[in-house]
């Protein structure tokens, strides 16, 4: 595959992220909580939990930051587990009416993302080497879209709080979250999931 053909499809990820592990899910959150709909709340409200880790991957790959490779690799694998691994939440989401607007549109979601899963893993697996060189073409590809809402975002702080934020700044952030995101998900793997198994509980 040559370079541009790679970044077109890095593009391509981007935009579906936006589609499917932002905007939809922001949409059915809301969609959910309006109709009280407690099982799908509690499912789209562990996905935001666990989806957080590509808004830290952005914050660091907007810096450069090696590590941010890694986390947008590992972060569409953990949100594709984090729709289907639950077993209470399946139950619920099964009973159900199947051909309702909410349950049904949550079910297409839910292989969507799947979908682009599987698509996010096999682009950013090829960035992986960028952990020990992030100079060329394919880790380049990943910093276009963080350097460019980085330049909205610096312009948007500049305009409401007469502040700078910069590329070492949003850095500091993604590691703080991603420390906070790490401590959170070791929590859970050592002490509720022994105790709670695949019950979603109050994760």
């Amino acid at each position: 595959m040559d370079d541009l053909s790679y970044r077109t499809l890095v593009w391509l990820t981007y935009r579906l992220a936006a589609t499917f592990a932002l905007g939809l899910p922001l949409i059915l959150l809301v969609w959910a909580s309006a109709q009280k709909e407690s099982s799908m709340v509690r499912l789209l409200t562990i996905y935001w939990k666990i989806s957080s880790l590509m808004a830290i991957s952005i914050l660091l790959l907007t810096n450069q930051r090696p590590i941010g490779y890694l986390t947008s690799f590992l972060a569409p694998l953990l949100m594709v587990i984090s729709v289907w691994f639950w077993t209470d939440l399946n139950e619920e989401l099964e009973d159900l009416p199947p051909l309702r607007g909410l349950p049904l549109t949550v079910k297409l979601w839910r292989w969507s993302l799947s979908a682009f899963g599987i698509v996010a893993t096999s682009l950013t697996f090829f960035s992986l080497p960028c952990l020990k060189n992030s100079a060329g073409a394919t880790c380049n590809a990943w910093l276009e879209v963080p350097k460019g809402l980085h330049q909205i975002l610096e312009q948007l702080f500049e305009f409401l709080f007469g502040a700078n934020w910069s590329e070492a700044l949003a850095a500091f952030v993604g590691y703080i979250a991603l420390i906070a995101y790490l401590i959170g998900i070791l929590q859970w793997l050592l002490v509720r999931l022994p105790k709670q198994g695949r019950i979603a509980g109050d994760f």
